[in-house]
């Protein structure tokens, strides 16, 4: 009988650990963010066609998963307004937006004291090249790239 307590306490002690590890080594979310492909696409109150239309977006605004239902998506903008958008009017984020109180410096190099080459507007899509330290390599439709501090882009 003793030889069936301490195995029933092992038993519950390993299913414990083994589920704590479990918890700890799943990696952290991470979260998915899309683009508009093109201009005019709808953003609805709910996963379909016939829900009231939300938002109007442009190409390239960038948007973030929420969530899957079928093929609609569930998305929030930068300024956390959320719809539904259908899969196919998105494709794998490759933009950001100036998220900037009013706008941000666009700078020669990633660096604070680097040349302003730019100044952008809040609410601007930019196309992002690369990403260095806390920098964001971007290009402008103008043509113009330079970098802008992470802080003031989103995502």
């Amino acid at each position: 009988m003793t030889f069936l307590l301490h195995l029933k306490q092992f038993t519950t002690r390993a299913c414990i650990a083994g589920s704590l590890c479990t918890l700890l080594a799943v990696p952290a979310f991470s979260a998915e963010y899309v683009s508009v492909v093109k201009d005019g696409v709808n953003v609805r109150t709910a996963p379909n066609t016939d829900a009231p239309v939300s938002m109007e977006l442009f190409q390239g605004y960038p948007l973030m998963v929420q969530g899957k239902e079928g093929d609609w998506l569930k998305i929030s903008d930068y300024e956390n307004d959320t719809g539904y958008i259908h899969s196919s009017l998105v494709t794998k984020g490759t933009t950001v937006i100036v998220n900037a109180k009013k706008s941000a410096n666009m700078r020669a190099e990633p660096n604070a004291t680097a040349p302003v080459i730019a100044d952008i507007e809040r609410g601007v899509i930019l196309t992002k090249i690369s990403a260095q330290d806390n920098w964001v390599k971007v290009k402008h439709s103008g043509g113009t790239v330079g970098w802008i501090s992470q802080p003031l882009v989103w995502p």
